[in-house]
């Protein structure tokens, strides 16, 4: 089987539960963004094994972050974030292996900053008062219209290459072509609620500027995976490689869309 034909596969079954999910809410999206969240950050510690991340620090920080947040907001979410290093430091005081602080620290806290608030900001999209629903749909199929329309756009027109360092297969006419179809589909999901929610030009550079986070975030990923000599995260969703890999782009347009809206509204 091809790696576009699991991709598709994957995504087929995959979408429809996500959206449905979604569309609930509250503890039903906190926990598929729970579960998610930690398949992810175990795939990080994972391939930073070497570097020796407090693992279970990271794990206690990512799970007081998410309920923190569904149970006190955004404020208690940050404080998860800041127990992560009480915590990493308390277990490795305890710990008998004398490994680098500055660097189990590092990696320690990258993955409950990195996944636990990307994470954790998609949720805060969701709750957003009367619009969240159609917000973070607009996130989410934002990103796959990007993903898609720069893949195909890449593979017939790219020539120039994007980041040749970090991601070689990635090109500036794969970039335009997933902005462009970014920008698209967040204006017709978001068309219904004009005016009332973003207005024209608010639903443009909404769908523009999360396209490009997404990108970014999809780089960052990258850029961490070279660094520890992988290929993909993991090999969880077949063709979308590892948990991680699927959500890198949306962990970096989670907060964008939010700040985005918390800006114009």
């Amino acid at each position: 089987m091809s790696s576009l034909v699991s991709r598709l596969l994957v995504a087929a079954v995959l979408l429809p539960a996500v959206i449905g999910v979604v569309y609930l809410g509250g503890w039903w999206l906190f926990a598929l963004g729970f579960v998610g969240g930690l398949i992810a950050l175990h795939e990080l510690y994972a391939m930073g094994k070497d570097l020796r991340p407090l693992v279970l620090a990271g794990y206690v920080g990512f799970g007081l972050a998410l309920l923190g947040l569904e149970l006190g907001g955004f404020e208690w979410m940050v404080a998860g974030i800041l127990a992560t290093l009480v915590v990493s430091f308390v277990l490795y005081g305890l710990s008998d292996i004398r490994t680098s602080a500055t660097t189990s620290f590092g990696v320690t806290l990258l993955g409950v900053v990195w996944i636990g608030a990307g994470i954790g900001f998609l949720l805060l999209v969701r709750a957003w008062p009367e619009h969240g629903f159609w917000a973070l749909m607009a996130v989410l199929f934002t990103i796959f219209a990007s993903d898609t329309a720069a893949y195909f756009t890449g593979r017939a027109f790219g020539r120039h290459k994007m980041s040749p360092s970090i991601s070689p297969g990635k090109t500036w006419e794969g970039l335009a072509g997933g902005l462009v179809a970014a920008v698209i589909t967040s204006f017709l999901v978001l068309y219904k609620d004009r005016d009332e929610f973003l207005s024209i030009p608010e639903m443009l550079l909404f769908g523009f500027v999360v396209a490009v986070a997404g990108v970014l975030g999809d780089l960052f990923e990258s850029s961490v995976k070279r660094d520890l000599g992988v290929k993909d995260s993991g090999r969880l969703l077949g063709g979308h490689g590892g948990m991680l890999d699927r959500l890198d782009a949306l962990l970096w347009a989670g907060p964008t869309a939010y700040f985005v809206i918390l800006a114009v509204t």
